[in-house]
């Protein structure tokens, strides 16, 4: 997955591949404004450490953070949905 600073996949962007309890110790913004999920399935949470309202993300362009139904940019943490069959 990769998480940018501003809508339409502009500013600072970084690529995650594993589970991220502190995205600003990690990405150093509070706040993503975009994503492109290129595989799998994450959960976003607005708080670090996996707290706060939660939203589900398939593979696909995020271009503005109300596309993924957030209310506002501001993410703390996420991880990725791995299958356990």
């Amino acid at each position: 997955m990769r998480v940018y600073e501003r809508p339409e996949f502009g500013g600072q962007m970084m690529e995650f591949m594993d589970d991220c309890s502190s995205v600003y110790d990690r990405f150093r913004y509070q706040d993503i404004h975009s994503c492109n999920v290129m595989d799998g399935y994450w959960i976003m949470y607005e708080q670090p450490n996996y707290r706060g309202r939660q939203y589900f993300m398939r593979p696909g362009e995020y271009r503005r953070y109300s596309d993924w139904g957030g209310m506002s940019s501001r993410i703390g943490s996420f991880r990725r949905i791995m299958d356990s069959c």
